[in-house]
């Protein structure tokens, strides 16, 4: 009944800068917060950033502080990440992700969410 799809990915070289699109669709989706994590070759899964739909606080991983922004547009159920200063360090398949709205989530925890997109590649060169 939730899916989610994630666009915007891409090759780009040190510094350079991404925008990561992710919109939900269905007509029951009431999720708390949604998030990006991202995941390297041979590494675990990391949380990246979260926003929450009510209040609009943000989230985010000490890697990507001060590089990356994310933010909504709650009309659209759309989530967005703006990642600038990009390093070779950021390379990974990156997903989105929605809880269930059944509880408030940590949101920093893979396992509190229940809706995931296929993921999106970003490369960055050195």
């Amino acid at each position: 009944q939730v899916q989610l799809v994630e666009s915007g990915g891409g090759l780009v070289q040190t510094g350079g800068s991404l925008r990561l699109s992710c919109t939900a669709s269905g007509r029951t989706f009431g999720s708390y917060a949604m998030g990006w994590f991202r995941q390297a070759p041979g590494k675990e899964r990391e949380f990246v950033a979260a926003i929450s739909r009510i209040g609009g606080s943000t989230y985010y991983a000490d890697s990507v502080n001060g590089r990356f922004t994310i933010s909504t547009d709650n009309a659209k159920n759309t989530v967005y990440l703006q990642m600038n200063g990009l390093k070779p360090e950021d390379t990974a398949v990156y997903y989105c992700a929605a809880d269930s709205g059944r509880t408030v989530p940590v949101v920093t925890k893979d396992d509190e969410y229940d809706y995931w997109g296929q993921g999106t590649q970003v490369t960055v060169s050195s």
